[in-house]
């Protein structure tokens, strides 16, 4: 037997077809004894609903979109478990579109494939997109990249204040040659954690050196083979502190500086940013900033919805990080001292 239709149900039940329709999409019209007899028969012969046909009718999915360039790590899988969760509590289900290719990001929010989007903002809609998506109202929550007009909104982490305090709290234990070891530098993170760097060592009237700023594209082996670069090219340089963009830069950082020798703090301190699982549990344990990831997949859902239920128009949320201090800093201790 082929895909049981809406068709097959009604003549199984012994109904006309509106009154399915009725039945599967709970329109108040029906008597209960008629609504609960057509239900049981749909659900005995394992009928599914068209949900082309049901978005039709409602206009809506009951689906909101999560449009992102990559899953993988433990920011995302932190971020789309809460989302997750957060959606499931609304009633919602979460689809997740991962893709660098825009023309399909854009074809499925403008094709109202999903009640809402979330949008990561490494996807690059400009400005041409945003007014595409305003002048069809979709209701749209930023993470990372400040936006705001009556259906769109953000949830930012202020990464400057984190970066300028990281700094801060390195130059407080005596470092003053500090490498920054940046993520990637077309994102809004990573340029704010860069930026808020460079503004506490101009505070405290620290130089800056260009040879200071590596890139580790906020990935472990990255940060490990730029570090061990460094090192290499550098070896009259040695820094007090690294600065790592996030917890896998500063692992992998560590790891460089083991397979050179040094010793993490008490040759060199390493501070980063996120407190992913891991970091209480490296050797050793990590201090950095810590981000509420799954605080702003649960934001941003909130936002979206309401937007959605038109309980509020789009607003820019901004979370402050925490510092989290353990075991990868330490005072500067004169190197002759300690040998």
């Amino acid at each position: 037997m082929g895909k049981i239709t809406i068709r097959d149900v009604a003549r199984e039940a012994g109904v006309s077809i509106s009154t399915v329709s009725n039945a599967l999409n709970d329109v108040d019209v029906l008597n209960p004894v008629t609504k609960s007899h057509v239900l049981k028969v749909a659900q005995r012969l394992n009928y599914v609903p068209n949900l082309n046909g049901k978005l039709l009718k409602t206009g809506k999915t009951n689906m909101l979109g999560f449009f992102t360039t990559s899953v993988s790590g433990p920011y995302f899988y932190k971020l789309v478990e809460s989302m997750a969760r957060e959606c499931d509590r609304f009633g919602y289900g979460l689809n997740v579109f991962v893709t660098k290719d825009k023309h399909v990001v854009m074809s499925n929010i403008l094709g109202r494939r999903v009640d809402g989007v979330i949008i990561y903002e490494e996807l690059k809609i400009d400005e041409k997109d945003i007014n595409a998506m305003k002048k069809d109202k979709i209701k749209a929550v930023f993470l990372d990249r400040v936006l705001q007009n009556e259906t769109m909104g953000s949830v930012i982490f202020d990464s400057y204040e984190a970066g300028y305090e990281a700094t801060k709290y390195l130059i407080g234990l005596g470092h003053k040659k500090i490498v920054y070891i940046s993520g990637v530098d077309t994102m809004f993170d990573s340029v704010q954690r860069k930026e808020g760097y460079l503004a506490a060592l101009n505070h405290y009237q620290l130089p800056t050196n260009e040879e200071y700023i590596l890139q580790g594209y906020f990935e472990e082996e990255g940060t490990y083979n730029a570090v061990k670069s460094f090192l290499h090219l550098h070896p009259d340089k040695l820094p007090d502190a690294f600065l790592a963009g996030n917890d896998l830069s500063a692992i992998g950082c560590i790891q460089a500086l083991k397979t050179h020798g040094y010793e993490v703090p008490l040759d060199i301190s390493v501070m980063s940013f996120d407190d992913i699982d891991i970091a209480p549990y490296f050797t050793p344990p990590l201090t950095t900033v810590r981000n509420q990831i799954a605080r702003q997949g649960i934001l941003a859902i909130d936002h979206l919805v309401r937007m959605i239920q038109k309980k509020e128009q789009g607003v820019v949320q901004k979370l402050v990080g925490e510092l989290i201090v353990r075991g990868s800093t330490h005072l500067k201790i004169d190197r002759n001292d300690h040998k």
